[in-house]
């Protein structure tokens, strides 16, 4: 009789591991002279990333529990009352342990699921890596307070190599852990800033696991990814080698002007603004360059995106741009910025004598070398 229950109990136990857990349990404590009763805070990010209250409950000897069911693995964070800071816990079902100091948060021990192990990897090396980029700035400063100027360089060097590495540290991340959340919140910020080009986004996705795309950061890059791709569908035709599109906008006197009847052998479709600083630092360049070669071919059409008439035009007379001017005064929704997907200035595109674009964003020297090369 003992042989048979035997296995049957070893079948059950087994059974019994092999179910998910039903809901969370955050157990926390808190090291530090702290009061019972002080209040302790579960919130996540809700719209406009305003921090959202999910549970509250009170510290008791220096522990404290939040419970309930996740259905989706999703990022929270634990803030407790009268102390700086906050701290990130991947909520999801299963056991969760949660470790601090009362005035250092930040640096929880957080294990006991697989997505906070995943999450307490991340921060171990990111940590890691933040100490290595403060001791860099740290060097920085004290070259610049020494008047070093051969050291800053290199130190300045040194953190540029920094910044790429840690780039490449979070894509990397992303790449080995498809099962993680925190590899979808590192792509989520990737996109925003930009560090990963929209063309690499749709296959990093495809490559997170079915668990991984049914969580709320998954679903919001999906909707970035529709996005991104309705976008580059439509940078499609202010590409080099395409039609530059044609447009007509009111001229300083309020005249239509329309590009076709402005195109030069070549032709400088500048979008600028009186309150951008790097266009108007880069102003004196242009005006060199339409002053040397304006007699051979090149024009130049500024396409402004002021918001008022007036500080468009007292700009035009300030940086003495005595070339073609058309504007709508409607910021970034000015058509013809949309028209030609520009949502940063300065923004250029230099055409031939047939409206094709043959270079964008060209500055400085670079400018008049295109232009000398088209022209001679």
């Amino acid at each position: 009789m003992k042989r048979i229950i035997i296995p049957i109990l070893m079948a059950f136990v087994i059974a019994a591991c092999n179910q998910k857990p039903e809901g969370y349990i955050i157990d926390g404590e808190l090291r530090g002279d702290i009061e019972n009763g002080t209040q302790v805070f579960l919130r996540k990010q809700g719209e406009n990333n305003q921090p959202i209250n999910v549970d509250t409950t009170t510290v008791e000897n220096g522990k404290f529990v939040f419970t309930g069911v996740a259905e989706i693995p999703e990022m929270h964070y634990i803030f407790v009352d009268k102390s700086q800071g906050y701290t990130g816990v991947v909520v999801e079902n299963g056991e969760i342990a949660f470790s601090a100091q009362k005035d250092s948060l930040g640096l929880a021990e957080i294990k006991g699921t697989p997505q906070n192990d995943l999450f307490s990897k991340y921060l171990a090396k990111a940590k890691a890596m933040s100490e290595k980029g403060m001791a860099i700035q740290k060097d920085m400063q004290a070259a610049t307070q020494s008047q070093d100027a051969v050291s800053f360089a290199s130190l300045n060097d040194e953190m540029n190599d920094f910044k790429e590495e840690y780039k490449s540290f979070e894509l990397d991340f992303i790449n080995e852990h498809p099962d993680a959340l925190i590899s979808v919140l590192l792509l989520d910020k990737a996109i925003a800033t930009r560090i990963i080009p929209a063309g690499e986004v749709q296959g990093i996705y495809d490559s997170f696991t079915p668990e991984i795309k049914k969580t709320t950061a998954a679903n919001r890059i999906l909707d970035q990814l529709e996005t991104l791709k309705a976008k580059a569908e439509k940078e499609k035709a202010t590409e080099i080698g395409a039609q530059a599109p044609e447009f007509t906008g009111p001229g300083v006197n309020g005249e239509q002007l329309a590009l076709k009847d402005m195109l030069g052998k070549v032709t400088l479709v500048d979008f600028w603004a009186a309150w951008c600083k790097p266009c108007r630092a880069e102003n004196p360049n242009v005006v060199a360059v339409y002053k040397k070669y304006h007699d051979k071919g090149l024009n130049v059409v500024g396409v402004s995106l002021d918001k008022t008439a007036e500080a468009w035009k007292k700009a035009i007379i300030e940086d003495e741009l005595t070339w073609n001017h058309v504007s709508h005064v409607k910021y970034f929704n000015d058509p013809i910025a949309r028209l030609y997907n520009v949502d940063a200035i300065p923004a250029a595109f230099l055409l031939d004598e047939n409206g094709i674009i043959v270079a964008k964003n060209l500055r400085g020297s670079a400018l008049e070398e295109k232009v000398a090369e088209l022209l001679n």
